[in-house]
C-alpha cells in the first residue's frame, strides 16, 4: 500500500513500522524526516513532481511511502479492560473513516469495529486523513456487525446508536456503562437489523434548517459526551 504525507511518514519512521520504500520529490528538503529515514535505513527513490503526482491520489508534500496492507485486528483482541468501543455501519468515505479515527485516538478509544463488506478499507486516503493516529487505534473487522454486538453484549457492553426516528436527546443518555457507540452509514444511517440490536437511540438535537450532520462531526459530538459522562 502507498501512504502519502509528512505527518504519516513522521508517524511510520518514529514508530517502527515495516516500511519497503520511500519515494521522495527531487529536492526534498525536510531535514527531520531525511534523518528518520538515515536512521532507519530506509531505501530510497528520488522522483520528479510529475511522477509523485501520477503515483498519489492527493496531497502528498513530496514523499510516498510503500508499506505492507494494513493487518486488522479480530474482536477476540478486545481487552476487558477497553470500557467505550465504535462500531462504524459501513461508512463509505475514507476522509469520514480517517477523520473518525482521529478523532477516536484523540479522546483515548482504542477500538473501532467495521464490517468486512460495502465498508471503505484502510486506504492510503484513510492513512493520510488520520493524521498518523492509525497506530494507536485497533481496527476491528467483522463479517457481521449484529454478531459483534451480541459478543459485545455478552462481555457487558451498552449498545448506543444513533438514529433520528424513535430516539432521545443523546445528553439525556447513561453512559456510565461499558458502551459500544454505533455510527452509521453517511446516506442510509444504521440498518433495521443493528438497530434492533440497540439499548438505547440517541440523536443529536439540529437546530437550523438541516436535519444531520456529517458522520464524522456527530461521532465526535458522540464520543466526547460519552467521555465527558465517565469523568
Amino acid at each position: 500500500m502507498l501512504v502519502y504525507g509528512k505527518n504519516v511518514a513522521r508517524d511510520l519512521l518514529n514508530s517502527g513500522a515495516t516500511i519497503n520504500k520511500i519515494i521522495l520529490v527531487d529536492g526534498f528538503n525536510d531535514e527531520s524526516i531525511i534523518s528518520l529515514i538515515e536512521n532507519n535505513k530506509i531505501p530510497c527513490e528520488i522522483k520528479t513532481k510529475k511522477q509523485i503526482d501520477d503515483l498519489a491520489d492527493g496531497l502528498h508534500q513530496g514523499i510516498i511511502l510503500s508499506i505492507p496492507d494494513y493487518q486488522y485486528h479480530n474482536i477476540k483482541e478486545i481487552s476487558d479492560e477497553e470500557e467505550v468501543v465504535l462500531i462504524l455501519d459501513h461508512i463509505e468515505d475514507p476522509h469520514n473513516f480517517g477523520a473518525i479515527i482521529r478523532t477516536c485516538e484523540a479522546a483515548g478509544i482504542s477500538t473501532i469495529i467495521i464490517p468486512q463488506d460495502r465498508q471503505v478499507p484502510v486506504n492510503s486516503t484513510v492513512m493520510k486523513t488520520s493524521a498518523g493516529t492509525l497506530n494507536n487505534v485497533k481496527i476491528v473487522m467483522v463479517s457481521n456487525i449484529v454478531n459483534a454486538i451480541e459478543e459485545l453484549k455478552k462481555n457487558g457492553f451498552w449498545v448506543v446508536g444513533t438514529t433520528l426516528e424513535d430516539s432521545q436527546d443523546y445528553r439525556e443518555i447513561d453512559y456510565s456503562s461499558k458502551i459500544a457507540l454505533v455510527m452509521g452509514n453517511e446516506g442510509k444511517g444504521i440498518s433495521n437489523l443493528v438497530v434492533k440490536k440497540c439499548d438505547f437511540l440517541a440523536k443529536i438535537p439540529m437546530y437550523g434548517k438541516t436535519n444531520s450532520l456529517n458522520v464524522s462531526v456527530a461521532t465526535g459530538i458522540m464520543i466526547y459526551e460519552v467521555i465527558r459522562n465517565r469523568k
